[in-house]
């Protein structure tokens, strides 16, 4: 998809240096999570997909990574560099990933931080409603077990 000198493309192994480093810039990227190489091609693999926005220079701008778990499809890693907000590119890349869902059949479900004002905007925007009901909990270390 191409959008006001941008183009939406998959992923590719070799582009994983420049997503790691988007995701840093961004705040996206925690070592906790273990998004590492291998876990971004597995969830490939099984259904998912990582979108990348390149610009005419063919830099990496933005990054949406959709995983799959069986049953819906989550969004998330949605980030875009600071000198590409603004311009469309974000709007552009949800609408992408809306129809990737689409076509797979499934939900599309995501998790935004509750002061992140300008990420849920562009999510309510793009039709995503709030699931006021719900705790999100994570377990990442299982040693004490």
């Amino acid at each position: 998809m191409k959008t006001e000198g941008f183009h939406i493309r998959n992923f590719e192994e070799r582009d994983y240096k420049k997503v790691v480093e988007l995701w840093d810039e961004s705040g996206l990227n925690f070592p906790e999570r273990g998004d590492s190489l291998e876990i971004v091609l597995d969830s490939i693999r099984i259904g998912g997909q990582l979108f990348v926005v390149e610009n005419r220079e063919k830099q990496i701008v933005a990054t949406a990574w959709i995983t799959f778990d069986g049953r819906r499809l989550h969004l998330h890693h949605v980030g875009v560099k600071h000198p590409y907000r603004g311009k469309g590119v974000g709007k552009s890349l949800v609408s992408h990933c809306i129809m990737f869902a689409k076509n797979k059949g499934y939900q599309l479900k995501l998790e935004v931080h509750r002061e992140n004002q300008s990420a849920i905007d562009l999510f309510t925007n793009a039709g995503f409603k709030y699931l006021g009901d719900y705790n999100v909990y994570i377990m990442r270390d299982f040693s004490h077990i």
